[in-house]
């Protein structure tokens, strides 16, 4: 498969060692003195007031994205982290990362933080205060002077998790993942791609979010395509399971290089997108629209939805591992897009056959997402198009 010079150069730096099982002991115990994939920690505490003030101050500390689309904490839940400053309930402390003394980045504690913010910006105006109902319906200024002085007194800890220098740049990378996994306190349960949207932000991230809202991929996956409550409700736009269908297509490109099962594959296409410049997302935003627009010429109504050969028809959801195969393997006949929209009626009927053909359900093949499945799923797509293609 032909794939971009960044793709194949996004692979060729050498990943970290890792320890596996059979290593001897000394090798173990080597790898303990030399420090390798260990962390420092640093611990603070800031009083409130200070901490909002601080918080308007450029490099204090890096936010990043929200990583949910969707806030999880009404005004209720802010409001009642308010109350337990006031009545001296422990609250669990921000924790941010940082590398080679750069901005922290906040990676447990973007609720708390916002609620903190928000109050002291007298856009909170509390509700549902359980031991402090008389303050129902205020915002900060409008408390009473001896109960701000109370609340302005307590204090939010700050850890900060902080990589050795000589940590391997992926090595560094998997650790602020695993810390952000082992020590989320949001009381969410977080989706892999709202981690993923935390922790590696930037250029590729920005661009999953973007092609997660084109007209056709959203309509093939039922996403409405307007700001509407309706979108808010919506599975895979809630969850950010959209976005990671986004990034499932970029990675099986790259399928050569696939380990650590889907999931760890994900993260580490992720990490290395690091690397990407302006020129290279472009380029991959280019590959992405021609492949969407390609596959709806040839299956407008039907994208990603597979045939039913008991029924005789096309079935109304879409399906992700059909979906891999599809969009991976159009990727990759790019060239002959005019020849293939030609020969769509073909197209669609040898779709059919192979659906038809398919008696172990290997195009649909949920949760069989070992290399050799993902590479057989394209093999059978990728077969047809070069026959219609005559090659």
């Amino acid at each position: 498969m032909s794939l971009l010079p960044i793709e194949q150069k996004m692979w060729q730096e050498k990943a970290a060692p890792k320890t596996k099982n059979g290593k001897s002991t000394i090798d173990i115990v080597a790898k303990y003195h030399s420090r390798e994939n260990r962390i420092l920690t640093k611990i603070s505490r800031e009083k409130l007031p200070s901490f909002a003030q601080a918080l308007m101050k450029p490099g204090y500390m890096d936010l990043g994205p929200f990583y949910q689309r969707i806030s999880r904490w009404n005004k209720q839940k802010q409001s009642r982290l308010i109350e337990s400053f006031l009545i001296n309930i422990p609250v669990p402390p921000i924790i941010l990362y940082e590398e080679s003394y750069s901005t922290p980045e906040v990676i447990d504690g973007h609720q708390r933080i916002t609620a903190i913010r928000d109050f002291y910006e007298n856009k909170l105006k509390l509700t549902g205060l359980e031991f402090w109902s008389e303050l129902n319906g205020l915002t900060y200024q409008e408390i009473d002077s001896t109960i701000k002085r109370g609340i302005d007194r307590r204090s939010i800890s700050i850890i900060t998790v902080v990589t050795e220098s000589k940590t391997h740049p992926e090595e560094a990378m998997f650790l602020k993942q695993l810390a952000f996994e082992r020590i989320n306190t949001e009381g969410v349960d977080l989706s892999k791609q709202e981690v993923r949207n935390c922790l590696y932000d930037g250029k590729m991230n920005k661009l999953l979010l973007e092609l997660s809202r084109h007209p056709i991929f959203a309509e093939a996956w039922g996403i409405p395509t307007e700001e509407v409550p309706e979108l808010e409700k919506n599975h895979l736009y809630k969850k950010m399971k959209d976005a990671e269908l986004v990034l499932r297509f970029f990675a099986l490109r790259n399928l050569d290089y696939f380990r650590n099962g889907m999931e760890g594959f994900l993260d580490l296409y992720m990490i290395k997108s690091q690397q990407f410049s302006d020129e290279d997302i472009e380029l991959l935003r280019g590959i992405f629209i021609e492949t969407i627009e390609l596959a709806h010429q040839l299956y407008e109504e039907k994208l990603f939805k597979p045939f039913d050969p008991k029924s005789n028809t096309w079935k109304l959801s879409s399906d992700k591992p059909y979906y891999d195969a599809l969009m991976v393997g159009l990727s990759r006949h790019l060239a002959n897009a005019e020849l293939l929209v030609s020969q769509k009626y073909r197209v669609i009927e040898e779709t059919k056959n192979l659906f038809q053909e398919d008696k172990l359900g290997i195009l649909t093949g949920a949760g069989k997402n070992s290399k050799a499945d993902i590479q057989k799923r394209i093999e059978l797509l990728e077969n047809i198009l070069l026959q219609v293609i005559g090659e």
